[in-house]
């Protein structure tokens, strides 16, 4: 967003600038002070969850650790604690991170016996939370929040039962369970985990600061073009991206693929060679995630949702942003059939699913689809009520279950 913007909503004050940082002021606030633990400040999705919590009331300070990836320059303007350094996946180096963030929790424990919330993403700030609670001889409530349910968790081996073992003494202690899809608590946390204490769905929608422009693009061309499919946020999964590539050969002079973000589980050396080999697949380079959708979406007709990272499970359950800012935007999402997205998608006929084997499906897809099919999907989606992908009374909800 260019410039700046102020929202005055009761006690709070949001000025976003330039640079993507959200920066928030409360004034007046009631004394609710919420302590949210993460496992990196300068996500995206931790922005948004800083600023909502903000936008209801509550003083936010962020004991949070960095990313060794994107936006590592970021430097929040919210009152945050740094823990030091974490990478993805890494857990034995995870773990020592943990254990060296213990002094900071010490130092701050005044501060942590104040608090009236906890709040604690993932299952390695839950620990820490937990263990900042002892420290400080805390009892605020506990709230842990899950947006992945990681491989380490599923896998047979000592170590993922010790985790859920671990998370399941956690859960015990905890007052409240929030996941971002539906999927994650019938699929593991009840049937797994055998959780049967409080959870709440919050979904990962966008915030209520977003807007659209009221004269979009016609795109009265297609069918005269090449479809054009967008690929927008954190580029993972070699099964996903080989499939891609692979259709990028069958459907060339049919279909573009564009992509945006930044690499995570893609090797760069296969990402590049896979430009230089294919014109119809295109990097646009990194983003900021709330001023540049409108114009990304904009200039597709897709948008990729089928994640095939882990498809036995967390892949399977979860509910992608990228549903979430494409449907806000009027573009349908692709989908494996039987996936929680895919499902959702089929409910409210706002998409298309596909059946293993899924080159050959969306092969023939591209070939036979015609621009009055498109639009009579695109139409149904653009009629689908704005509370289905913009975040409202739910965060408000959330909120009154807290304390």
């Amino acid at each position: 967003m260019h410039g700046s913007v102020d929202i005055e909503d009761e006690n709070v004050t949001v000025d976003r600038t330039s640079d993507s940082v959200n920066r928030v002021r409360v004034m007046n606030a009631d004394g609710r002070e919420l302590l949210f633990f993460c496992p990196d400040v300068t996500d995206a999705s931790t922005l948004k969850r800083v600023q909502q919590f903000a936008d209801h009331g509550y003083r936010v300070t962020v004991f949070g650790f960095r990313r060794h990836r994107y936006n590592s320059s970021y430097q929040p303007t919210w009152p945050h604690v740094p823990l030091g350094l974490t990478s993805d996946g890494r857990y034995g180096q995870r773990l020592g991170a943990l254990l060296r963030a213990i002094p900071t929790i010490i130092a701050h424990r005044q501060q942590l016996k104040r608090a009236s919330v906890y709040y604690a993403r993932n299952i390695d700030q839950l620990v820490l939370a937990m263990l900042a609670r002892l420290i400080s001889f805390s009892r605020a409530p506990l709230t842990y929040e899950v947006l992945d349910i990681p491989p380490i968790l599923i896998h047979d081996g000592w170590a993922s039962r010790l985790i859920r073992a671990v998370e399941r003494l956690c859960l015990r202690n905890t007052r409240l369970l929030v996941l971002s899809s539906p999927g994650f608590h019938r699929a593991f946390y009840d049937a797994i985990q055998r959780y049967h204490g409080e959870w709440f769905l919050l979904e990962n929608k966008l915030h209520p600061s977003i807007s659209r422009r009221t004269n979009a693009p016609s795109h009265n061309d297609r069918g005269q073009r090449p479809w054009i499919v967008g690929y927008f946020g954190l580029i993972r999964g070699e099964e996903t991206f080989d499939l891609m590539t692979r259709l990028a050969e069958r459907l060339r002079g049919r279909v573009i693929f564009k992509f945006r973000g930044v690499l995570t589980t893609v090797d760069q050396s296969r990402f590049d060679e896979a430009l230089r080999r294919h014109p119809n697949i295109v990097y646009g380079g990194p983003y900021l995630p709330h001023q540049d959708l409108e114009d990304m979406y904009d200039e597709v007709d897709f948008a990729w949702a089928l994640d095939l990272e882990h498809t036995d499970h967390n892949s399977r359950w979860l509910m992608p942003c990228r549903f979430y800012e494409a449907g806000y935007f009027g573009v349908p999402c692709l989908a494996v059939r039987g996936f929680e997205v895919g499902s959702v998608l089929e409910q409210h006929e706002i998409g298309w699913t596909f059946d293993m084997p899924l080159e050959d499906s969306l092969v023939r897809f591209f070939e036979t689809l015609t621009p009055d099919e498109y639009n009579r999907v695109r139409g149904r989606l653009g009629a689908s009520p704005s509370s289905m992908f913009v975040a409202g009374e739910d965060v408000r909800q959330l909120c009154g279950r807290l304390d």
